[in-house]
Parts: C-alpha cells; sequence; structure tokens
C-alpha cells in the first residue's frame, strides 16, 4: 500500500473540501486503526463535546468510541437541558465551550450548512475550537460517507469501474448527497433508482436513473437509503406512502438479493426499515454490510478526529 501523508484540517464539515488523496489517507487510516494500529500519544488534553441537536445512534455513539479510543476526554452536553432552551445562538452557545476549554465540538443540526458562522466568524470573534459536523439537515454527512468509501474499499480494494447504485428516498438524503460526488471522483460509476418523485434530475451529472430491476444484477454496491418521512412534510406523496407497495416496487427482497452479483455487496447508513427499503431478513445476511460499516464508523471518525487534532495541533499533535 503506497503510503499518503496524513490529513491535516482546521474543521471536518464536508467531503467536498477533500482531495482524492485524502480521501484515500483517510480510508488507509481508518483500516490501520481497525488492523490494530497504534493511536497517536497525546502529550496535553484535548476537551470534545458533541452537541446532537437531532437524535442519534450510530453516529453519536460511535463518536463517543472514537473518542475514548483516542484519548480525548468528552464533555457532556444535551441540547435539551441548555440554554438553547431560552433561545441562545448555536453561535453562543460553542462560543461558551470556547470559554470554558473545549477543544472540539462535533455538532449534529437540522440546519443546512449550520457550521458557516462557526468556521467563519465575523470580525472580532473570540470563537476558536474546531468542528467536525455529524450531519446537517438534508446537506452533508461527511463520516457517514467517509465510513461507506471505507467499507466499500475493505471489500474490493479499489473503486475504479465499480458501479454503485444508490437506492431510495434520494432528494431528502444527506448520504446520498455526499456519497454520488466523492464516487464518481475515486473512478466508480454511479446510478440511481427508487421512486422518481423522491429523485432530482440535477443528479443526472452524477449518474443514470434505471428501475430497480434493471439495476440489480449490474451493480457491485446497492446503497440503499431509508425512506425519510420526517422530511416529507407538505409532500402529497407521503400521503399516500404504503410500506408493504414500496418493499414490492423499490425493496431489496430475497429474489431481488439472489439477483446481485456474487461479489456484490448491500449498504444501509441506518436505521434500517425492516421490510420497506430491505427484507428483514436480510439485513445480516453475508452479502450486507451494515454491521461491517458500523464497525468501521468507529474506525474512520478516529481518523476524522485526528486530521483536525493534528490540523490545531492539539494534544501536542502536528
Amino acid at each position: 500500500m503506497t503510503e499518503l501523508p496524513l490529513v491535516k484540517l482546521p474543521h471536518f464539515v464536508t467531503v467536498e473540501d477533500l482531495s482524492s488523496e485524502q480521501v484515500l489517507s483517510l480510508i488507509h487510516r481508518a483500516e490501520f486503526y481497525k488492523d490494530g494500529g497504534e493511536t497517536p500519544k497525546l502529550t496535553k488534553p484535548v476537551y470534545v463535546t458533541n452537541a446532537f441537536f437531532e437524535n442519534s445512534t450510530r453516529t453519536h455513539t460511535s463518536f463517543e468510541v472514537a473518542e475514548k479510543r483516542l484519548g480525548l476526554t468528552d464533555i457532556f452536553f444535551d441540547p435539551q437541558h441548555s440554554s438553547v432552551k431560552k433561545g441562545e445562538t448555536m453561535y453562543d452557545t460553542m462560543l461558551v465551550m470556547d470559554a470554558l476549554g473545549v477543544d472540539l465540538a462535533v455538532i449534529r443540526h437540522s440546519t443546512n450548512a449550520y457550521y458557516e458562522p462557526l468556521i467563519h466568524p465575523k470580525a472580532g470573534s473570540h470563537l476558536n475550537m474546531g468542528i467536525v459536523n455529524a450531519d446537517d439537515g438534508s446537506g452533508q454527512h461527511p463520516s457517514q460517507s467517509m465510513l461507506d468509501m471505507m467499507t466499500i474499499h475493505e471489500h474490493f480494494g479499489h473503486f475504479d469501474g465499480l458501479k454503485v447504485g444508490i437506492i431510495g428516498d434520494i432528494t431528502n438524503s444527506r448520504v446520498a448527497g455526499s456519497n454520488m460526488e466523492i464516487l464518481n471522483r475515486l473512478g466508480a460509476s454511479v446510478y440511481f433508482s427508487g421512486p422518481d418523485y423522491w429523485y432530482d434530475h440535477a443528479y443526472d451529472k452524477y449518474g443514470k436513473f434505471m428501475p430497480l430491476d434493471d439495476l440489480v444484477g449490474e451493480m457491485d454496491v446497492l446503497m440503499l437509503l431509508r425512506v425519510q418521512h420526517e422530511r416529507h412534510a407538505g409532500d402529497a406523496n407521503e400521503a399516500k406512502f404504503s410500506a408493504k407497495s414500496y418493499h414490492e416496487k423499490y425493496g431489496i427482497n430475497e429474489a431481488r438479493y439472489n439477483r446481485m452479483k456474487k461479489n456484490a455487496i448491500i449498504m444501509h447508513p441506518g436505521p434500517i426499515n425492516h421490510d420497506v427499503e430491505l427484507a428483514g431478513s436480510l439485513v445480516e445476511a453475508p452479502n450486507c454490510k451494515f454491521y461491517e460499516q458500523m464497525q468501521n464508523g468507529v474506525f474512520m471518525r478516529m481518523a476524522m478526529l485526528e486530521a483536525v487534532l493534528r490540523g490545531r495541533k492539539l494534544g501536542g499533535l502536528d
């Protein structure tokens, strides 16, 4: 494996800012950690807070595990019992954390690009902390995108020429938005499927939209997306949604699973709606990498956090 320079970043908020070399370097670093590689030794304490303004299981917990593995000190923060409920702004909340000595904030928020005023503060601002985006609204989910890239690389060893089908509620998916662009850059061919009313033709520049049954047997990767019911306010298609009908038309059932290429894999960012986008019997099937994705999330988030530690020279690292 070619040795790549370690990534150093002041913040980690989007995959669009990463070069292809940086993406591959982060994958290699995460694989190094998964193989038991030694974590960097911190010579000074580093304090991190996880500010999740939206519910989360996988992302929140795996960031916490990643932070502990790296030796960071977690400062508990609960938005539901904070001054946010009194009208405090995101910026002022982070200013408090900065003043108290917190070095890094891992944030999930429903507002797209909530991080912009945090990473580009106004003149005269005192805010000086690293921001790691744990996803923003329907915008970016960089850590999910990166762990997905790691999972594909772990299975195939490369991206060149791979056919990746992204299937489901594409318009409302942070995962789809992050992955389609980065997969193109890494040399994969992207295809789309699912309900056409949840597909935006602006994505045509990244890949081709196809009927699911024409796509299943041709793909190396089937990347399934959860139906984002919570983001469908005012959508007439939500009112007539049927889980049974969706599964029949757009879900991976046993028959479609058996038509997949022998070495093809299924991926899903979770949470999975059983018997909607994926048959419940297939969640732990041999070609489904859902469990491995969750495992890889810890190691990739370690690599991402380390990149910001080094970029900000925290813990004595450079």
